[in-house]
């Protein structure tokens, strides 16, 4: 498992500011990169896509599938999230990254020099009657940035003339 701390730093070399936005395919953080995207166009900076994936806890390595990775995986759920989210026209300013480790840890790692970290409140696990998941929760608890947690499928609000 590479620890995050020692992942490469010149993927960053621009200082232009970073919106980062934890995606992991399901509905809510289609909806959080929709207003991720909304305000970093608005402010000028990159939108930062961030999906991240850890081993199963309830399986030993010798039960996991052969040939399965789920780096590849994630990858390619983020990568249909982001077609869901724009189709073809990609924002200019995207930027996708897939890393290995607890997705919570992971966020606020990408997100310590964001001007913004944006999550939906529910992802994929847990019990859907509660208001947050426990990513969202941990990150707008812990992040050293401004936290959005989205709600709902209302989309963002217009630009103003």
């Amino acid at each position: 498992m590479t620890d995050i701390r020692e992942l490469d730093v010149t993927e960053r070399q621009d200082k232009k500011a970073r919106v980062v936005v934890g995606i992991d395919g399901s509905a809510q953080s289609e909806q959080a990169l929709r207003w991720a995207a909304d305000f970093a166009s608005k402010s000028g900076a990159w939108l930062d896509v961030v999906t991240a994936w850890d081993y199963p806890i309830a399986y030993g390595w010798s039960m996991l599938p052969d040939g399965w990775n789920p780096g590849d995986d994630m990858a390619k759920a983020q990568s249909e999230a982001i077609d869901s989210a724009f189709g073809p026209d990609r924002p200019g300013n995207l930027r996708t990254f897939v890393r290995e480790g607890n997705p919570a840890h992971v966020l606020l790692f990408e997100g310590r020099d964001a001007e913004l970290l944006v999550v939906g409140s529910r992802g994929h696990g847990g019990f859907a009657g509660l208001l947050l998941g426990s990513v969202s929760a941990a990150v707008a608890e812990h992040a050293t940035c401004p936290v959005l947690v989205v709600h709902g499928d209302r989309p963002p609000p217009p630009v103003e003339p």
